[in-house]
């Protein structure tokens, strides 16, 4: 068996609109249809693409329990990531460096945890 990347990310969320246009409008990610079988099948799930890779946003009552868990996305320029989002009033939370990376952090408007990164170099990262 052999892994070729990640195919989607689901985060819970507990206003379907207001988490679209957080992640379409503010964050840029296309909203794209989910499988017809979802409707029949109750799954209440929003797509939106980022990349060659999809994000789920579960529609949920209640709000996803805070933790230290989140998704990353990679960006050309994080310096222009951040003061776009920054210009947008998007919260931005800085973190510990990682060598030949430059990153922040941001919630979505459930407090989901984001990771916004850009690799200059994977140098460091060696397999085990």
């Amino acid at each position: 068996m052999k892994f070729t990347g990640f195919d989607h990310v689901t985060v819970v969320v507990t206003d379907p609109e207001r988490a679209v246009a957080f992640y379409r409008d503010v964050l840029g990610l296309p909203e794209v249809s989910s499988p017809t079988t979802f409707p029949g099948a109750g799954l209440e799930v929003r797509w939106l693409q980022a990349g060659n890779q999809f994000l789920h946003l579960y529609i949920s009552d209640t709000q996803d329990t805070k933790s230290p868990r989140h998704f990353a996305l990679h960006v050309e320029d994080v310096k222009a990531a951040r003061a776009a989002l920054a210009a947008k009033g998007v919260a931005i939370r800085e973190t510990v460096e990682i060598p030949g990376a430059e990153r922040f952090f941001i919630a979505d408007p459930d407090g989901n945890r984001i990771e916004i990164i850009h690799w200059h170099s994977r140098g460091e990262i060696q397999p085990l």
